[in-house]
C-alpha cells in the first residue's frame, strides 16, 4: 500500500472507511455542521472506539449498516456488538465460544448467521485490488497557500489543521 510511503488522511462521513486507519492512513470523519469533524489515526483510534481499525469489520457484520443496506445480526445493536467484540475480538472467536453467551444472544446469532458473515463479508474494503494508475498522477496537487486563504475566508479553521 502507498500509505508505507506516504501519509494519507481520507475526508469523508462513511464510518466503514475506519477500517483503512493504521500508521500513516488517518481518516476525517465529518460530523453535521461546518468544519466539524473528528479525526481517528493509529495512536487515538482504541482510546475513542475502544475497538482497533480492523474490528469495524466486525463491528459492522454483527449490527449490521442500514445505509449501506446490509442487516448483521437482528437484535444486536453496536452497544451489545461492542461488549462481544472486546471479550471476543473477532466474529470467529465467537463463534469459537457460542456456548458461553447468553441464551438470548447465542439465539440471535444463531438464527442469523448466514445474514452475519454476508454482512462481515460486505463490511470488508478490499485492498488486495490491483491499481493500475501510478501514485504520482494520482496525488492531488495544490497551492497550500491558497487552500489556507480559502480555507480562512469560508472559517474552516479545524480543516485547515489537516493540511
Amino acid at each position: 500500500m502507498y500509505a508505507t510511503d506516504n501519509k494519507v488522511t481520507v475526508l469523508t462521513g462513511d464510518q466503514d472507511i475506519l477500517q483503512l486507519v493504521q500508521d500513516n492512513v488517518r481518516v476525517a470523519i465529518m460530523r453535521k455542521g461546518q468544519g466539524n469533524y473528528e479525526v481517528f489515526n493509529a495512536e487515538n483510534f482504541y482510546e475513542k472506539k475502544n475497538i482497533y481499525p480492523k474490528q469495524m469489520i466486525d463491528l459492522k457484520g454483527l449490527m449490521g449498516d442500514t445505509s449501506d443496506n446490509y442487516p448483521g445480526v437482528k437484535g444486536i445493536g453496536e452497544k451489545t456488538a461492542l461488549k462481544l467484540l472486546k471479550e471476543y475480538e473477532t466474529i470467529d472467536g465467537l463463534l469459537e465460544n457460542l456456548d458461553e453467551l447468553p441464551k438470548g444472544i447465542r439465539n440471535k446469532v444463531n438464527m442469523n448467521i448466514d445474514m452475519l458473515h454476508l454482512s462481515r463479508n460486505l463490511a470488508e474494503i478490499k485492498c488486495d485490488v490491483p491499481v493500475t494508475c501510478e501514485l504520482n498522477t494520482a496525488v492531488w496537487q495544490f497551492d497550500k497557500a491558497k487552500v489556507e486563504d480559502k480555507f480562512n475566508e469560508l472559517e474552516f479553521k479545524n480543516l485547515s489543521k489537516l493540511l
